[in-house]
């Protein structure tokens, strides 16, 4: 098995010197070179053949945006994780990064005075992901999707029998994570103007990056867009992403839908889960629900979508091909969980027929073939 080779770029000699240490703890990853800045990067790049590149983005001579944009020119498959800073300028840098075609990021430790703290941090979020861009030089690499024999129990048993459901939809909910920025954005720019339900959306992202990530998406004009707020009531023709750092729930009160957010306990190591928002979701609507599950790394979303179908919800799933990482969308496949499995260019159309008036809902279970 070949290790992967990793260039560091970083302004910062103790970042450069974390993220090495970090990097070199793990038998699969070898570091063959670092850069203070874009230009020596660009530089090194064919000296070293890199498998991988780590890109901070604020770096003087020049910055990672800069460098992300040459690299792309040049090498557009090498997988680029970014560094950004937890504040709004390094959210909105990181948005731009990930639209100019950055694979991935990660924020920096914030008490970079704390060694320990920042090695562990950089283990738990950094090594996965290279691994994950990278998981063509790890056979059989660990974040293959299991065949049905391999799945648990608990998530390859079989959806409990349901008729074709008529009830008109009256919520959609979107769970989604790596890759998810960009697969937002290609969604809705293509479902219909006023979208006559409210959607809720989990996207795996730090605070202050899921508000950037709202007022990106809300200049799309296809549906307003903002963060989820205690108790906001929903409001069709309206997208609520749930705030880094809180789960963000859906609660029935009569006839009204409203937004309940708490600090509970991560699910799959996610706060938001993508679990908590689709079962309360399922509670709350029942058999008019649509979950729509896309791109992302681990199985958050799983459980959540067997809530859905075991209420008579709708559950369409993104496709291998389009996803930057089968992994979310992946699970509920193989758990037979999805009515529908589609290209990544044609979920905003599907959202926009099943959620027509004009439209009866009748979506027959997909069959899937045997592995």
């Amino acid at each position: 098995m070949s290790k992967i080779r990793v260039l560091v770029v970083d302004d910062a000699v103790v970042m450069r010197r974390m993220i090495t240490e970090s990097l070199g703890r793990d038998p699969n990853i070898e570091v063959v070179g670092a850069a203070a800045h874009g230009r020596i990067a660009l530089a090194k790049i064919p000296q070293v053949n890199p498998d991988a590149v780590t890109l901070d983005i604020e770096m003087p001579e020049m910055d990672g945006l800069a460098t992300l944009k040459e690299i792309r020119r040049f090498y557009p498959k090498l997988p680029v994780i970014m560094f950004s800073t937890l504040t709004l300028r390094g959210a909105a840098a990181t948005l731009d990064a990930l639209a100019a075609g950055a694979s991935d990021y990660v924020t920096k430790p914030g008490n970079i005075g704390s060694i320990i703290e920042g090695l562990e941090r950089l283990e738990q979020e950094l090594v996965p992901k290279i691994k994950l861009h990278c998981r063509r030089l790890l056979e059989p690499g660990p974040f293959r999707i299991p065949t049905a024999a391999e799945t648990p129990a608990a998530a390859a048993a079989p959806p409990p029998a349901r008729p074709p459901c008529a009830v008109p939809v009256e919520l959609v909910c979107i769970g989604t994570s790596t890759g998810g920025p960009n697969a937002l954005a290609e969604v809705f720019g293509s479902i219909p103007r006023n979208f006559p339900v409210p959607i809720v959306i989990v996207q795996h992202m730090p605070v202050l990056f899921t508000k950037m990530l709202a007022e990106r998406l809300d200049q799309l004009g296809s549906v307003r867009f903002q963060e989820g707020t205690e108790g906001e009531a929903l409001k069709p023709g309206c997208a609520y992403i749930a705030p880094g750092g809180q789960h963000m729930e859906v609660r029935r009160e009569g006839t009204r839908l409203g937004l309940r957010l708490n600090n509970g306990t991560p699910e799959n190591s996610c706060r938001p889960a993508v679990d908590v928002l689709f079962r309360t979701v399922a509670d709350a609507c029942g058999p008019a629900a649509l979950a729509v599950i896309m791109t992302g790394m681990g199985q958050d979303g799983l459980r959540g979508s067997r809530n859905i179908r075991e209420r008579g919800g709708l559950v369409l799933a993104q496709d291998e091909a389009s996803s930057v990482v089968w992994g979310m969308p992946g699970y509920v496949v193989q758990a037979g969980l999805a009515d529908r499995v589609l290209p990544l260019k044609e979920i905003g159309g599907a959202m926009g027929r099943l959620v027509s008036p004009r439209r009866p809902m009748v979506v027959p279970p997909m069959q899937l073939k045997a592995s």
